[in-house]
């Protein structure tokens, strides 16, 4: 991921720790940049977010200092994140390493995908 400009959301679930950090930025919760970056709070930590006890989310709170209204607002961007990806609002890349021409196949699995995956989450209304 490009250090000058956010993570892109379709990447959500391989978001570095450094990605979250400059998602958090880009929602206006940047002052928990450090505390995200030394719990170790990476794409995959935000996705199993949704499966949290009550226990878990008060002791997340509480490690990474976080004010309630701000994690409110946390779990809203993550929402709004998971749902664009479900009704497949993301623009769907080729990375890097897959070979240029399998471009149509890979975009085609990935959104399938990207889509399966989401709908697996839980998703609260």
């Amino acid at each position: 991921m490009s250090k000058e400009r956010p993570p892109e959301p379709l990447d959500f679930f391989i978001w570095t720790v450094e990605d979250v950090g400059l998602w958090l930025e880009e929602i206006n919760l940047g002052g928990y940049r450090q505390m995200f970056r030394e719990n170790g709070v990476n794409g995959e930590y935000l996705e199993g977010m949704s499966m949290f006890t009550t226990e878990q989310i008060l002791r997340f709170i509480r490690r990474c200092h976080m004010k309630w209204g701000d994690f409110i607002t946390l779990c809203k961007e993550l929402r709004r994140i998971k749902v664009a990806c479900l009704k497949g609002e993301q623009k769907v890349r080729r990375p890097w390493w897959a070979p240029s021409c399998l471009s149509i196949v890979f975009v085609r699995v990935a959104k399938r995908n990207r889509q399966s995956r989401v709908v697996s989450m839980k998703l609260e209304p």
